[in-house]
């Protein structure tokens, strides 16, 4: 119902943004005027670490980045009852030797480095990657943050040690908010690049490590809503647990209450937001990882 108010399909292709700071995991939906629009935000249950990067197998810390979820990388019959691979380590995370595996987003509501939902809740965002594969899309973009990042809270994390790094995830961020179109991302100079192209019409390969090539600037286009297209823009939140609503260096002063409203199942196969013993092989994919 909520897919139908919004202008939805089923089976588009989704966009996930995750905030660390803000314990929430937000799905977008494209439409047919190619943009994104947003469809549910839900609350991450846990993650575990701090805000920053990934660095070392061990470190307990969830990823921030740039990341692809492929088909290979579902996998509906994971211990945290369903799970997708984030795909850490990414072309970038290699560049700066960062090491680690089996980051995920799953369920159980339990983290030794991932973002964990509650199992209801995994259940529907799992669901949403499935229709999309099965309509052929060969992945999804997940782009992983520390915080929101808006002006104000750039400025409270100026002197930061991982500031410079976000500073380029930034760019995707601004690049999304201005054209509600994921941006496409480039690595190379141990560096994220946004939106941009190789200047040179002749193929180039470009390596994570090694000196980019020439850039230009890829056209960007502005999002400008028209009002009688517009369905349903309310910005709808999944009811759900949410254990951590801070970094652990900004701890709150009370405890996070729950996010309610709008919650539920959307698709076959899900329990109306309760938790549930579904069958794994009901969600579509057979591998493991």
């Amino acid at each position: 119902m909520l897919l139908g108010k919004k202008g939805m399909k089923t089976d588009s292709p989704i966009f996930v943004r995750i905030f660390k700071e803000e314990s929430e995991l937000e799905i977008w939906k494209i439409r047919d005027d190619g943009r994104y629009y947003h469809f549910k935000t839900y609350p991450i249950c846990t993650w575990s670490g701090d805000l920053g990067p990934k660095i070392v197998q061990g470190d307990k810390q969830a990823p921030e980045g740039f990341y692809q979820i492929r088909k290979s990388q579902m996998n509906p019959n994971s211990s945290f009852h369903l799970a997708f691979n984030i795909g850490y380590p990414n072309a970038y995370d290699k560049a700066h030797g960062r090491t680690g595996s089996a980051l995920m987003v799953h369920g159980k509501c339990k983290s030794a480095g991932c973002y964990a939902m509650t199992d209801a809740l995994i259940e529907e965002i799992y669901a949403l990657a499935r229709e999309q594969y099965a309509n052929g899309q060969e992945s999804f973009p997940v782009h992983a943050y520390p915080f929101r990042m808006t002006e104000a809270n750039m400025a409270r994390y100026k002197g930061h040690q991982w500031f410079a790094f976000w500073q380029s995830l930034k760019e995707g961020y601004d690049a999304f908010e201005t054209t509600r179109q994921v941006p496409t991302v480039t690595v190379c100079e141990k560096r994220y690049h946004v939106n941009v192209k190789p200047a040179q019409s002749t193929p180039v390969k470009i390596e994570p490590d090694a000196r980019c090539p020439k850039f230009e600037r890829l056209p960007v286009e502005p999002f400008t809503p028209v009002a009688a297209e517009q369905h349903a823009e309310v910005q709808v939140k999944a009811a759900g647990q949410k254990m951590r609503s801070f970094a652990a260096a900004h701890p709150p002063t009370t405890q996070p209450s729950a996010t309610v409203s709008a919650g539920g199942g959307i698709l076959s196969g899900l329990t109306n937001g309760s938790s549930s013993q579904a069958n794994p092989a009901s969600f579509g994919f057979s591998n493991q990882n």
